[in-house]
């Protein structure tokens, strides 16, 4: 057993520290100061006196020229080709070649198999799905419910990211399933997403990533989440279980303007929403009444996920902030990242910073009295933006299938007091040879602030207190890739 103690203490002023700031703030400011993504000045006590800040880690070379690919043209006619098919509601024809859900979904397929097909072998493709019986609410009779998944296959056999976009949209009312519905921002945006990376990462100039990435079109989100709740438990309930170590859906990310007349402009922004505390069915009551005992409600899997995001994804490369917003999802509202929490994955929701609910969810008509547009129409869509967008996405993918998973059984000692801290774990997978790192941060701080490199051991005595931060153990390859940290919960070698 290797473990590693830590007595002298080392300064941390040489280092950037990663800065958490007031979105309101910074929603136009790319970087023309030093970073400070992930520190909090607000929660600065107890001061670091050992390691060193944490900072956003930069892009790879290959990475690099992944998001210089990304093409707001080849965008922009994603979203038009799913626009052309009128609508694209759950109940709508499935039967056309150029009308409704059914020659959308066919679209996409074919779209993800010329992808495949020239990626050497490592991209397949399939449409899993099932039928839908009527629910006495949103699915009036026996719906065929499809999803696209196209899968790069890594070099792991049981490590997966997911991202997803939904295919499906609705108007005013949620029942007509005949008039146009274009939905161009919910969500032929985020579909676009899947799409642009599933292209460019599945290209045989590129090395495959250690984990597995599906790129995903779902079904069913207007009616009530059906095609991704389809997809997390076919994950789920798989022999052996796929271990889905991430999920990101992109659901209306697709414009920087928003308000009730497009009044609030934020080009740069990304809202990136992450549960607390995960459902009691996933974490039962008694590993919830110790998560809330120690402080850990704020570091659920969910968000130690939005908490690499920053980290990776926030950098001249994607010319993006990302704002994580510490919430299942908007108020009240939900996604299809919902599903995947519920069958006990961690997974958050990208969303544009201001909707404009004029162009979601409505007819498409103009206001008599007015002259307004009302519609999802691809004419209030930035192209640039979901561009941005996408390579926020493709930065987070890469950076964690090209990374180790997630150490496991992370413990921290509380045999007897002490005001200095000893962790414990084990490696993500019997085979990693990679080292550790233990990061922590004020217990008010947002993101991690300290790290220190412990090297290639399973046990590490650090020279601070438990009592005053929360600690997280993450795992770091040889060429210095990390991975998402895991909050230690009491327990003994």
């Amino acid at each position: 057993m290797k473990f590693f103690t830590l007595a002298a203490s080392a300064a941390l002023g040489a280092a950037i520290p990663l800065t958490s700031r007031n979105p309101a703030n910074v929603l136009l400011q790319l970087r023309t100061e030093p970073s400070a993504t992930l520190a909090c000045p607000a929660s600065s006590w107890p001061p670091n006196t050992i390691g060193e800040a944490n900072v956003p880690q930069p892009p790879s070379a290959d990475l690099e020229s992944i998001l210089a690919q990304v093409d707001p043209a080849r965008i922009e006619a994603t979203i038009r080709k799913l626009v052309s098919f009128g609508t694209r509601h759950t109940m709508s024809t499935q039967n056309s070649t150029t009308r409704g859900i059914g020659a959308a979904r066919n679209w996409i397929r074919d779209e993800f198999q010329r992808y495949a097909n020239a990626s050497d072998g490592r991209l397949t493709v399939e449409v899993p799905g099932y039928v839908q019986q009527p629910d006495g609410n949103r699915i009036l009779f026996p719906t065929l419910i499809s999803d696209v998944v196209a899968t790069l296959h890594g070099t792991e056999e049981n490590r997966l990211y997911v991202v997803s976009g939904h295919y499906d949209t609705r108007a005013s009312n949620v029942l007509d399933y005949e008039i146009d519905a274009p939905g161009a921002d919910d969500d032929a945006s985020g579909v676009a997403v899947s799409l642009e990376l599933a292209r460019i990462m599945s290209q045989p100039q590129y090395p495959r990533p250690q984990a597995s990435i599906a790129f995903v079109a779902v079904a069913g989100e207007e009616q009530g989440l059906y095609g991704a709740e389809f997809l997390a438990q076919t994950y789920a309930n798989a022999t052996p279980r796929v271990n889905v170590e991430g999920m990101f859906t992109n659901d209306i990310v697709g414009s920087s303007r928003g308000g009730n007349d497009g009044e609030f402009y934020d080009p740069y922004v990304i809202r990136l929403f992450a549960q607390g505390l995960p459902p009691l069915d996933v974490e039962n009551s008694a590993t919830r009444e110790t998560r809330l005992t120690i402080g850990g409600e704020n570091d659920s899997p969910a968000r130690q996920l939005a908490r690499f995001v920053k980290e990776v994804a926030e950098n001249e490369a994607t010319g993006m902030n990302v704002s994580v917003v510490y919430r299942l999802d908007r108020y009240l509202r939900g996604g299809d990242h919902r599903p995947f929490l519920e069958a006990g994955y961690p997974a958050a929701r990208f969303t544009e910073p201001h909707e404009n609910y004029a162009h979601q969810h409505q007819d498409v008509r103009v206001d008599s009295a007015t002259g307004k547009q009302y519609g999802d129409l691809p004419e209030f869509v930035d192209f640039d933006y979901v561009a941005r967008v996408a390579r926020v996405n493709g930065a987070t993918l890469w950076s964690l299938a090209t990374a180790p998973g997630a150490p496991r059984n992370v413990r921290v000692n509380t045999a007897a007091l002490s005001t200095s801290t000893t962790l414990y774990w084990d490696p993500p997978d019997a085979d990693y040879g990679g080292g550790y790192e233990v990061v922590w941060r004020p217990t008010s701080a947002p993101f991690w602030a300290g790290v220190l490199d412990v090297g290639p051991v399973i046990e590490a005595t650090l020279a601070m207190s438990k009592d005053d931060v929360v600690f997280g153990v993450r795992a770091k390859s040889k060429s210095g890739l990390r991975g998402v940290a895991v909050l230690p919960f009491p327990g003994s070698r």
